[in-house]
């Protein structure tokens, strides 16, 4: 159920353009524009979620040429190993290989920049898209009941003084499930675009009178509405004129959205967290291996990440980028060349502290006996692990037991994300 105040926190929210946390309405009297920002003093450290929704089929995408099996059970959707012709796998070591969709990242793999976390999932054996994504982004599988998501958790956990209300920012029109809680997080669709819904010749006068009704009052709403508006302007001056990527980046016109997180953390505006989903990876048909369906969408996410990489230049040491999909896909193709909802999948780290150039995590093997279920990849790292080592380590987290509270949660033995 919605409150009458939480209800009218999101209306105001939404008529400057801004989807802002259910969660947050009683943190409103503490949101800022600036908050955190302080007038250009940026955070020093950065992370960048990408939800990849949909289950993305791991094991095309890090490739375990070396494992017979895979070979064995996709005749038709195998990515050829290193080597071997058109659309055959990029060479990661004498294991695996690398989709060559995701070309554009061979060379910051190569260069440490990139690391791989194979056989990464959840101890939840649902198959639902959305139980699977519920339990990724609420942190605690196997706990329904849970109502805030992790990464809310750990805002909430290391908040100090005035909250800025840019502090996390997921780029599109909601917010995902990861941010929902009692600290201050907004949705925004589109940079360019932010501000007041309405003609561009009634904007600066419907926000006068939007400012002048709500200073008339020092109840939540009115803050809510003063805040979203500062935060508008803040944008505003921050983002305004035409945006050039930096050192030759170049964005696909698929990267929008990560073109968009690089100019809001450029701006310095007090963003720590950025969310940005991704859709297209529920291969049931004509997945295709090296070519095809999966590998063209691989290439719109590889050359995205690597412009992004590239437009940060020096900020890259200070960002983390995670990747995570809710699951992965059957190890046997099915009957219309495609795969179907499995159970391990892999996670990609880029950026400052990683230790790349690296295929991370145990692998359990192909071989029948060695599946989940007789039709999975098994799970060997918890994806908590994965996340909880960003936040531990790249973050500097003092403490991840109010982030992941489950107690069936143990870090995995020997797994070193982080240098």
């Amino acid at each position: 159920m919605i409150s009458r105040r939480t209800l009218l926190l999101q209306s105001i929210a939404a008529g400057v353009g801004v989807a802002l946390n259910p969660g947050a309405a009683g943190a409103a009297g503490a949101m800022s524009a600036a908050g955190a920002g302080r007038a250009g003093a940026g955070p020093k450290k950065r992370l960048v979620c990408i939800f990849m929704r949909g289950g993305v089929d791991g094991l095309n995408v890090v490739v375990p040429y070396a494992d017979d099996e895979y070979y064995a059970v996709r005749k038709e959707i195998a990515v050829p190993p290193p080597g071997k012709g058109t659309g055959s796998a990029l060479r990661l070591d004498a294991r695996f290989g690398l989709n060559p969709g995701l070309s554009g990242l061979l060379s910051l793999y190569q260069n440490g920049q990139l690391a791989c976390v194979h056989a990464t999932g959840s101890p939840s054996l649902t198959r639902s898209h959305f139980e699977a994504q519920d339990n990724m982004e609420s942190g605690t599988p196997l706990d329904s009941g849970t109502r805030d998501g992790w990464l809310n958790r750990y805002m909430q956990a290391t908040s100090v003084g005035e909250v800025s209300l840019l502090r996390a920012v997921s780029l599109g029109q909601t917010l995902p499930r990861a941010l929902y809680g009692s600290a201050p997080a907004i949705a925004i669709d589109s940079v360019e675009h932010f501000g007041l819904r309405a003609p561009e010749r009634f904007r600066e006068r419907l926000q006068s009178g939007f400012r002048k009704m709500y200073e008339s009052g020092k109840d939540e709403p009115g803050m809510a509405g003063l805040s979203a508006l500062d935060t508008v302007e803040l944008v505003r001056q921050k983002t305004s004129g035409r945006y050039v990527p930096e050192n030759g980046a170049e964005y696909p016109r698929s990267g929008r959205a990560l073109m968009s997180v690089a100019r809001l953390l450029k701006a310095d505006l007090g963003v720590e967290f950025a969310w940005v989903d991704v859709g297209g990876w529920d291969t049931h048909a004509n997945q295709g291996a090296g070519e095809g369906q999966l590998a063209n969408r691989l290439k719109d996410l590889g050359d995205s990440l690597a412009a992004f990489h590239r437009d940060m230049g020096s900020r890259m040491k200070d960002t983390v980028v995670v990747t995570m999909s809710e699951f992965g896909r059957t190890v046997r193709q099915n009957g219309t060349g495609g795969t179907d909802h499995g159970h391990g999948g892999v996670m990609l780290l880029m950026g400052g502290g990683v230790r790349g150039g690296r295929v991370h995590g145990k692998w359990p093997g192909l071989n029948e006996a060695d599946l989940h279920e007789g039709r999975d990849l098994a799970v060997t790292t918890d994806f908590r692990d994965v996340l909880g080592q960003v936040l531990n380590r790249h973050l500097k987290a003092p403490s991840l037991a109010a982030v992941f509270p489950n107690p069936n949660f143990s870090p995995t033995p020997g797994l070193r994300l982080f240098a």
